[in-house]
């Protein structure tokens, strides 16, 4: 009985209520994910050096300059996950149990050699990849040291990632919340015993916090793997044998993970440019762009949560081809997504002094983390609809759409104008419009592709209304 509920649920329930009772868990989950990448930026700018003036505001700088790299290691993950998440989805809405244990089985193979190549990035490229950010030797060292602990440890997150879709993808939300928000937990109470040697520990500064997350990803992925063989199981054969690659499935998974992946990926590829060209203006525009930017992903995470909990169910009921369930998918999607960044702006604009004064920067670092946030975050209106037709490509198997979409929304627009920008002598002043901009020009791209997915894919659907 349960495994008929676990699979039909997504197919029978009412969609305003499946949407919240499957989003919620996911948007807690996305909100935890936030938490390591913010965590450790509070407690390294706690830190105090009599010898190194500002220390704090260097270590965040090195976090700031790091971060690229982690965030491509999730873009991996994540992409993956979209491409699992769709095929795996469907083919429960098919009914094709054999089909998803391969396919479960491939995605376990596919994050192992995920692990590899970061394990690898972390030996040959970490040294060149700070060095062309920055050549401030103090900056240099934390940034090398932490990223290399991150990279040489990437099996934590690229495995708790893999299996987090797989119990996605089935409905089970809930189980894959109390697997981040404890690594999150576990993140959280051990960065300050190891940053700052209390309870025994030795004091190991920027070191310490990379360790204290790759410990949390590592019990994330534990978890996930306990509750992916016993909940999982209820649904399809989860035996190891499986993970024998399989070039079919492979390529299905990459058909819409590839572009998922680069979607992602351009988050990194944003960041690594933006701090580039920020450094023309000042380094402590550096450090308030990695400041806001930690912050934003609040927002931006509750709203991928949504995204995430769309995606398997229009992709389902797109497989069973119930076309009235996947326009009320849509519908409700929407709405609910760009209401969570109506409420982003809302709250980052009445409490952005006090979110800000968490940190221990200086006084320009923080005056500039405030302009960012007064510019940018108007536009959240157009985020949100912008990642709910990501998430609406990419069920309904238009990965292309999707990444071009984050092209046009993180690349082509936002960089060239931040670029022209900083040339001016008041760059710190207006670099940050070009991210709204970015954002409503996007937004009328997605209306475009919508229009013709609609037309080609979805009005065509016999079944419903």
């Amino acid at each position: 009985m349960e495994k008929t509920q676990k699979m039909n649920k997504m197919g029978t329930e009412k969609i305003s209520r499946l949407l919240l009772t499957m989003g919620v868990p996911m948007i807690i989950s996305m909100v935890v994910q936030a938490v390591y990448n913010i965590v450790d930026s509070y407690f390294v700018s706690c830190m105090k050096d009599p010898n190194i003036p500002a220390l704090g505001d260097y270590a965040v700088n090195a976090l700031t300059l790091a971060f690229p790299v982690q965030m491509l290691m999730v873009a991996v993950g994540v992409g993956t996950g979209v491409g699992i998440n769709s095929i795996l989805s469907r083919s429960l809405g098919e009914g094709n149990k054999e089909k998803c244990s391969k396919i479960s089985g491939n995605s376990i193979f596919l994050a192992l050699c995920t692990c590899v190549v970061f394990v690898i990035f972390g030996i040959f490229g970490v040294d060149a990849y700070i060095a062309s950010q920055t050549s401030d030797p103090i900056i240099t060292s934390m940034a090398v040291s932490y990223l290399k602990i991150c990279t040489y440890s990437s099996l934590g997150v690229s495995m708790y990632m893999i299996f987090e879709k797989l119990l996605q993808a089935t409905g089970y939300t809930m189980q894959t919340t109390v697997a981040q928000i404890v690594g999150a937990v576990v993140n959280m109470i051990l960065d300050p015993i190891m940053i700052f040697g209390w309870c025994g520990c030795p004091k190991l500064g920027i070191d310490g916090a990379a360790i204290a997350t790759v410990i949390g990803q590592f019990i994330s992925f534990f978890i996930d793997a306990y509750f992916y063989f016993r909940c999982n199981s209820k649904h399809f054969n989860t035996s190891l044998k499986y993970m024998k690659p399989e070039g079919r499935i492979i390529r299905q998974i990459y058909q819409v993970g590839i572009p998922a992946i680069i979607m992602q990926a351009l988050m990194s590829i944003l960041t690594y440019s933006i701090n580039v060209i920020f450094v023309r203006v000042s380094t402590d525009a550096v450090t308030a762009y990695g400041i806001y930017y930690k912050i934003q992903q609040f927002v931006f995470f509750a709203a991928f949560g949504m995204n995430n909990a769309m995606i398997p169910i229009i992709a389902f009921n797109y497989g069973k081809q119930d076309k009235k369930r996947v326009n009320d998918s849509i519908k409700y999607g929407l709405i609910y997504t760009v209401s969570i960044l109506c409420a982003g702006i809302i709250i980052l604009q009445i409490f952005a002094k006090q979110i800000l004064g968490i940190f221990s920067l200086t006084e320009s670092t923080t005056e500039l983390a405030m302009l960012a946030i007064r510019i940018i975050t108007p536009g959240f209106i157009f985020v949100g609809a912008n990642i709910a037709y990501q998430g609406i490509f990419q069920a309904l198997g238009n990965g292309v759409h999707s990444l071009i979409l984050s092209l046009v929304r993180l690349i082509v627009v936002p960089l060239p104008l931040a670029y022209i920008f900083s040339c001016f002598d008041f760059a710190s002043s207006i670099i940050w419009i070009a991210f709204p901009i970015g954002e409503a020009v996007a937004f009328i791209v997605a209306l475009i592709f919508m229009a013709n997915i609609r037309r080609k894919k979805i009005n065509p659907i016999k079944n419903g209304v």
